[in-house]
Formats: structure tokens, C-alpha cells, sequence
């Protein structure tokens, strides 16, 4: 069913990009961006969104993803996912899409690739420990926690701090999960994080309208990513089993197709067939159901794509319901599985622990954060060590505890 929709949507939206071609005119042109909040003369031989997708590779926060957890704790396995392959495979769906509909494709993998910088160390985990931590001062959330990383606390550079990313990709991470506030400046879900709003009153960036149609494609490809591979990780590790999995949304539909193609098929090929498949599936059904609404609003720029009343990249509504579907089996079955839960209760205890012992001895930070707290209020202090916190690994976190309370963690 899912196959005939794009065949049918072919049909009507013709000219899918398989290679490079020009931009179509609702993509983000470089030549047209926004700019940068410290001006720069661009490059002769890159485009703007191809020196932001090259500063965020470039950056510390980039390669600190290499040992953050994206499920299972970093060392727990060689490979199991960790924040840095999940991006790398976000990053290849994002372009994939971009490329069907002839987008920047640069500008996609720039926001695909920046995406989780603002994570803490041991995952979503993490993020709730320090929100807790900091919840007389703003609490903490990590795409906010992105922002301040790619605008104030990354310190590469001669003449700012920061990676002085253009507008556009500024726009797309801040917008990850769509537009923040109403046109009147009311929060849409929740309040909108402080930081976030610190720098739109700086440089503001539209956020009571949709993103580009790359931070789009970016922002769908990441749940497209962590719906298969969290999976493919969680039958690995023991957690998740196929008999379970039959009864799942989406994944049990496919598992029966592959079991009736291939009966004898060895549990390995099994797990990475599912993986191929889903993604696929789903990558189809985007590119269907976006082609279906962009022949209906007809944009003819990007600022069209900002101010439809809906979002143009996304799922039919079949899949939607589906993946959701899917998502509320994996919280269940996988992110609160009791061997998941206990190392990731015991990482918000460590997380906890180093908060408080920074925020009372900030001496005990490492050379270039340690500060004299008499000169900054007690919300300025929280958000220092939070900054600190969150640029951790996992390993570090879990040495940085031993060296302090000389003990070895259960993490360990």
C-alpha cells in the first residue's frame, strides 16, 4: 500500500532529485540566507551552508558525541549506537530526503549533523537530572542547550565565540519539534527555554513560524533513525525479542513479510533486514505524503514553506498513527526496561551528585571553568555547572565522580 502511494504521488509530482540538480525554489539558497550575527566574508570556494555543516564537524561538541549515550551506556558495547552514529545516520536519511525534493542538501546535513549537541552525558537521563537541578533557574533542555553550545560556549575563534552559524541552521535547531509560540508570542506546548529566548531577543529567529524545508527533512529523519536503530540495538542487547516485536506497530508487520520471504533467515540478517526495511518504508511514505502537500500549496519560495499552516515534510496519516504507535511500544518495552532503567537511575545520581559538589566547590572544575561565584547570581552559577555537565561524556562524567567521591560507580 505503502509503495503504491509513492508510485501514484510520482505521477504527479514528477522530477524527484536522484542527483545533483538545481535547487528548487522553495529550498534555502545560500546566496539568499539571512547571514550571520558576526558578519564574515564568505568563502569563494563553499557555500555558507556547507561552512556551517563543516564548523559543526570540526567542533568539540561534535566529537564529544562519540561517547554519549544514545540508549545503552557508550562502553556497555562496541556497537551499540551512541549519540555520534545516530547523527551520522540521521544526517544520511536528512539528505536522502532533501535530495527527492531538491533542497540544500548541505543545509540539511548541517542541521542533521548539530542536532544533539546540547545532550548530556547518559541521554534523556541526563537531561532530566539536570532539569531538576536547575529548575529554580530555567530548568534545562538540550536543544536549548544546542544553542548555547553553537553560540556561545564552543571557543574556536579569533574574533567571536561560538561557531557563527548562519541564520538558517540556527533556525533549524532551534525549531527541531516545529514552531515554539503563536503569532502573539504566546508558547504554543511548553514555556520556551530561556536561553532560547535570550538569543532570539539578540537575533531573533521567526519562532512562531515552521523551519525550512531542510531543518524539516533533518527533524523527521531523526525519528526515522532512532525508531529503527533503537530497535536494531535493543535485539542486540538481549532487551527487545522478536516474539515481542511481532506484535508491535509498524516492526511486526514487516517481520511477518520478512519471515515469509525468507523462513530460514539467521537472527543477525533478520535484525538488519528489519532495520533496512523500516527505514525505507518510512523514508517512501515522507517522500509521498510531502510531495502531496507541496503540489497543494504550490510554494514558490522558502518563505512559503515558513508560513503554510502545517508542516510539509512529514508522515501520511496512516504512518503517523503507526509510528506513534511504535514509539509508545519502544517507552514500554525498551527506554523503561528494567536493565536500561537501572544504569540509566544510576547516571542521575552521579549527575546529581556532581552538580552539587561544583555548585558548593567550583574549584573542583578543571582549569577554564572553575570561576569566583561571588561575582555571578545563584542562577548564573547553576547554569555554569550546568553547561560544564552537559558537555560531558559518559566516561568523563563517570571519572570526574570517582575522582570526587572516591568510589567506583556502578557505571563503570
Amino acid at each position: 500500500m505503502e509503495q503504491t502511494l509513492v508510485n501514484e504521488v510520482r505521477a504527479v509530482f514528477d522530477g524527484l532529485g536522484f542527483g545533483y540538480q538545481p535547487r528548487s525554489a522553495f529550498a534555502c539558497h545560500p546566496d539568499q540566507s539571512r547571514g550571520r550575527l558576526f558578519g564574515e566574508t564568505e568563502s569563494p570556494t563553499r557555500t555558507a551552508y556547507q561552512r556551517d555543516r563543516d564548523r559543526i564537524i570540526h567542533s568539540t561538541a561534535f566529537r564529544r558525541l562519540k561517547h554519549k549515550t544514545q540508549v545503552f551506556v557508550s562502553h556497555e558495547g562496541d556497537h551499540y549506537r551512541t549519540r555520534l552514529t545516530h547523527t551520522i545516520e540521521v544526517s544520511q536519511i536528512a539528505r536522502s530526503i532533501a535530495r527527492a525534493f531538491r533542497l540544500d542538501e548541505d543545509l540539511a546535513e548541517a542541521i542533521a549533523l548539530v542536532h544533539d549537541f546540547g545532550h548530556t552525558p547518559f541521554g534523556h537521563a541526563g537531561e532530566k537530572a539536570l532539569d531538576g537541578c536547575l529548575q529554580d533557574h530555567g530548568g534545562f533542555d538540550h536543544n536549548a542547550q544546542s544553542l548555547r553550545i553553537v553560540t556561545k560556549l564552543e571557543r574556536r575563534y579569533a574574533e567571536f565565540d561560538g561557531l557563527n552559524l548562519t541564520w538558517e541552521t540556527l533556525e533549524g535547531l532551534v525549531k527541531h519539534n516545529g514552531p515554539l509560540t503563536s503569532a502573539d508570542g504566546d508558547a504554543i506546548k511548553t514555556a520556551v527555554p530561556q536561553p532560547i529566548l535570550d538569543f532570539d531577543a539578540l537575533y531573533p529567529l521567526d519562532l512562531s513560524t515552521h523551519a525550512s524545508l531542510e531543518a524539516q527533512a533533518a527533524a523527521i529523519a531523526d525519528d526515522i533513525a532512532y525508531d529503527a536503530h533503537d530497535i536494531d540495538d535493543g535485539l542486540r542487547a538481549g532487551v527487545l525479542d522478536f516474539d515481542k516485536l511481532r506484535e508491535a506497530p509498524l516492526a511486526g508487520r514487516i517481520i511477518r513479510e520478512i519471515e515469509a520471504l525468507y523462513p530460514t533467515l539467521d537472527r543477525s540478517r533478520m535484525i538488519s533486514e528489519l532495520g533496512r526495511r523500516q527505514i525505507t518504508l518510512m523514508v517512501e511514505n515522507v517522500i509521498g505524503e510531502t510531495s502531496l502537500r507541496l503540489n497543494e500549496l504550490k510554494p514558490v519560495t522558502a518563505g512559503d514553506v515558513r508560513h503554510a499552516n502545517r508542516p510539509m515534510i512529514t508522515f501520511s496519516g496512516e504512518m503517523a498513527e503507526e509510528e506513534k504507535a511504535l514509539k509508545n511500544f519502544l517507552f514500554k518495552s525498551l527506554y523503561r526496561h528494567p536493565q536500561v532503567m537501572t544504569k540509566m537511575d544510576a547516571a542521575a545520581v552521579m549527575l546529581r551528585s556532581l552538580f552539587e559538589r561544583y555548585s558548593v566547590d567550583p574549584l573542583a572544575m578543571p582549569e577554564g571553568w572553575r570561576t569566583d561565584f561571588e561575582w555571578l547570581s545563584e542562577t548564573q552559577r547553576a547554569r555554569h555547572v550546568a553547561d560544564f555537565i552537559a558537555g560531558m561524556t559518559d566516561q568523563f562524567a563517570i571519572r570526574e565522580h570517582e575522582r570526587l567521591f572516591d568510589r567506583k560507580s556502578d557505571l563503570g
